[in-house]
């Protein structure tokens, strides 16, 4: 069986690194807004502004993988993946399944709302997203209040992802971490390599 696998390509270095500076970013600016620097926190929420924002653009022009087209399915086509989640069958994903693809909408829906909200948000004491000045005192408290309980949301998405990829790799023996560092993953012959603009790589 070993014998008719083949590297394949399926995540293009973009959308790697845009994934892991995206998580170390998070990570970070949770650490800063704890410590309470938040000079720092804004800085880590300019940052991933930047990569949301360019994670949309590379969502229409990027790899096959990486186009919102080719992986966003509907709930329908999602659950129906997750009733044969407990079939070990051999892994013949490029690219996300349909539980995964939604799995990437919400996650990016919420950074944005959290980078959103973030902008006019205040501390209460001394520090202030660049955009609360433009609404009143009253709303970027309420908005504040915002920021904070989409934070739990992110957090509750984040867990469930990690969750989703532990249980891949116990229940299917499907590792996910690999090919999102590789960039490639051993598939059946014949499956077609992910489409780049570094098909040299």
């Amino acid at each position: 069986m070993a014998d008719a696998l083949r590297k394949t390509k399926v995540w293009d270095l973009p959308t790697r690194l845009f994934h892991w500076s995206l998580a170390c970013l998070v990570l970070a600016a949770y650490i800063t807004a704890e410590m309470g620097v938040i000079e720092w926190h804004f800085r880590c929420g300019y940052a991933i502004l930047t990569l949301l924002l360019f994670r949309l653009v590379w969502g229409v022009v990027g790899s096959d993988t990486s186009r919102f087209v080719n992986f966003v399915r509907s709930p329908v086509s999602a659950l129906a993946h997750l009733a044969h989640f407990t079939r070990r069958e051999p892994d013949t994903e490029v690219g996300h399944n349909a539980a995964g693809g939604l799995m990437v909408l919400a996650l990016l829906a919420l950074l944005l709302v959290q980078v959103g909200t973030g902008l006019f948000s205040n501390d209460g004491v001394f520090s202030e997203g660049p955009l609360a000045k433009y609404v009143s005192a009253g709303l970027s408290d309420q908005i504040s209040e915002w920021h904070e309980v989409n934070f739990n949301l992110i957090l509750a998405a984040i867990i469930l992802h990690v969750l989703a990829v532990l249980a891949y790799a116990v229940v299917k023996r499907h590792d996910l971490v690999r090919p999102m560092v590789l960039g490639w993953k051993k598939l059946p012959a014949g499956m077609r390599n992910a489409w780049s603009w570094r098909s040299s790589r």
